[in-house]
């Protein structure tokens, strides 16, 4: 018989995990999340300390790891420890910021990315304008406004959950998400459905569709000039970019089609944390690489403690 449910203290349900596998995945994670938080926070202290990266590509950069930083942080310690203990026990309040934190990770990213995929239009359609247009302060206010629309559409989002009477005390995830949250709930959770689908098709369709007519753009520019070095510029620039976003898509894609199919619990679990877990690992590798100035300071340090005294 469904009861309001007072208590604060959630199970999650996690992974079904044989106990040969336990020790083994907990030190994989471990591992992943300390490679991602030295490779991110070597990017930020980079970017910080050398002036000569205190340029709009790298300040977007910056706001990409910081945002890998929070994301994972909420996430992959509380999951591991879930891992190792018998009783995988979270508080409410626990559970909604870790969700709150969750769709904010996914937020920010996209929006970021965006904003990414217009300074690279803006270096390599306008070259001679791009100081001029793609100022701090101008980066700043994007980057402000990446932020601000991510934390409203985010607090709408999980606000409408909290505001639900809760039945049930199970969360059926290895993690807290918003879908989590509102189905602890046995009354009316169509607001929840509609907003849901409102915020998705809104964050994608801004997203998929920046990403689109930035690149159509340059692709067009680089068609009509003919250029070698332009096309050679786009490609080292939007490469990474590109392959980034690609992978944040479709983990996002697969997370949210699963959501949908209840026989696949494990899968979407899988999905959900490569999602978190695979761009934050990539971006320092994969866009700090392709990029000149990032990659020769980073040679130049490891050549200056390396070299002999």
């Amino acid at each position: 018989m469904e009861s309001n449910m007072t208590s604060d203290i959630l199970t999650i349900q996690g992974f079904d995990i044989s106990p040969q596998f336990t020790y083994p995945l907990f030190f994989l994670l471990l591992f992943v999340y300390f490679t991602l938080l030295f490779s991110n926070i070597g990017v930020i202290v980079l970017i910080v300390t050398e002036k000569s990266l205190h340029q709009p590509m790298y300040i977007l950069f910056c706001n990409l790891s910081v945002n890998d930083l929070i994301g994972n942080t909420v996430l992959l310690p509380q999951l591991m420890a879930h891992i190792i203990s018998t009783e995988r026990l979270i508080t409410y309040n626990q559970c909604v910021v870790q969700a709150f934190h969750s769709h904010m990770f996914g937020s920010a990213s996209h929006m970021i990315l965006i904003i990414m995929a217009v300074d690279r239009y803006v270096a390599i359609c306008h070259p001679l304008r791009y100081k001029s247009i793609m100022t701090t302060k101008t980066v700043i206010g994007l980057s402000a406004s990446a932020w601000g629309v991510s934390l409203v559409l985010v607090s709408v989002l999980i606000g409408l959950s909290v505001r639900l009477t809760r039945c049930r005390s199970v969360i059926q995830n290895a993690y807290c998400d918003n879908a989590s949250l509102f189905k602890l709930s046995c009354g009316d959770v169509s607001i929840n459905n509609i907003y849901g689908l409102f915020f998705t098709v809104l964050l994608f369709s801004c997203s998929m569709g920046g990403i689109a007519v930035t690149y159509f753009r340059i692709a067009l520019i680089c068609w009509v000039k003919k250029n070698k070095e332009l096309k050679h510029k786009a490609i080292q620039t939007c490469a990474s970019h590109l392959v980034l976003y690609l992978i944040m898509l479709w983990s996002g894609f697969l997370t949210i089609i699963l959501h949908r199919f209840p026989n696949y619990t494990d899968l979407r679990k899988i999905a959900y944390i490569l999602f978190h877990v695979v761009p934050a690992n990539l971006n320092p590798i994969i866009y700090g690489w392709q990029t000149r100035s990032l990659r020769d300071k980073i040679i130049q340090i490891v050549q200056r403690k390396v070299a002999p005294t």
